[in-house]
């Protein structure tokens, strides 16, 4: 993927996945690569039609939210590109989760009852639901591996005021139970994600993607209660399929750990897998579209 130029770029930004053009002041431009990331490093292949399923996922899941609070999105002009108001972020993600899994199951399997200050039930196993859904925010890392931080943390470091909280903790909460009543309708089940958000005068936007494979998991609800009652794993879409093969080949991220080769076959396998989420969650089929540098330049300077 080419780097551009726009006329009044005023900077750019090479994400994990994505490149950041901003324009003037308040606009940004997001180009979301075939790049894929885990463990906080980008694994050596792309994906092929990876940016377009989270760009077009995510663009319709902001409009499906639009009534809960203030999005930046503003335009999609191309199938990986993502134009919208640049805010001011707050450096943290509102991860909220609604049931046992990953990095939580993990630290619950490891005999700890609180996360991120949240005290977790006894008698849980791997993806049972919590009681109700809980926020278990992170710190936004620079560099390395984000951390986990307290609601109590963050409001003594300065992260956000308490009134900020406040409405963080509620728009986190709506915006989580509409993603799981999409979710229901499409036959799945929406266990944790996370929502990155910023402001723009003394307004909080919601920012960056929801929703998508990357930043969220997906089960599948046919069957699920029948896979807990029996130890079954569950059927689930999501980016965690891969960290999986990166942790069966002894990559997690960790000092003088080596990222595991990828042949061309585990690429269109990992490619099929987000083509497929897209049509699960969205309930369409997938058209896939391809562009020159040349053609994606131009429908964003028709936009700007």
């Amino acid at each position: 993927m080419s780097t551009f130029q726009f006329p009044q770029q005023t900077n750019y930004y090479k994400g994990k996945v994505r490149d950041v053009y901003t324009i003037g002041n308040d606009t940004l431009v997001m180009i979301a690569s075939n790049r894929i990331s885990a463990f906080d490093v980008i694994l050596p292949r792309p994906i092929p039609f990876k940016g377009q399923v989270l760009t077009q996922i995510a663009a319709h899941m902001l409009e499906a939210t639009a009534a809960i609070c203030p999005n930046w999105l503003t335009a999609t002009p191309a199938p990986n590109v993502s134009i919208g108001k640049r805010c001011e972020p707050f450096k943290i993600e509102m991860v909220v989760r609604g049931n046992l899994t990953g990095h939580a199951w993990r630290t619950y399997a490891a005999g700890t009852r609180t996360l991120c200050g949240v005290a977790l039930p006894e008698g849980l196993k791997e993806n049972d639901y919590f009681p109700t859904p809980i926020i278990t925010p992170s710190t936004k890392a620079a560099e390395g591996h984000d951390e986990d931080i307290s609601k109590e943390e963050i409001i003594a470091q300065g992260l956000a005021s308490a009134a900020d909280w406040a409405v963080l903790e509620k728009y986190t909460l709506a915006l989580f139970t509409r993603g799981k009543e999409i979710a229901a309708k499409q036959g799945l089940i929406l266990v944790d994600t996370k929502y990155e958000f910023g402001k723009i005068g003394d307004t909080i936007y919601l920012m960056d993607e929801i929703h998508t494979p990357d930043s969220s998991r997906y089960f599948y609800a046919d069957g699920f209660e029948e896979r807990q009652t029996t130890g079954e794993r569950q059927k689930q879409l999501s980016k965690e399929f891969v960290r999986e093969w990166l942790i069966a080949n002894n990559f997690m991220g960790k000092e003088g750990q080596t990222v595991p080769a990828m042949d061309d076959e585990w690429v269109n396998t990992i490619s099929k897998r987000y083509i497929e989420l897209y049509e699960k969650v969205i309930g369409k089929p997938f058209v896939a579209e391809e562009l020159s540098d040349e053609e994606t330049y131009e429908r964003i300077l028709a936009v700007l």
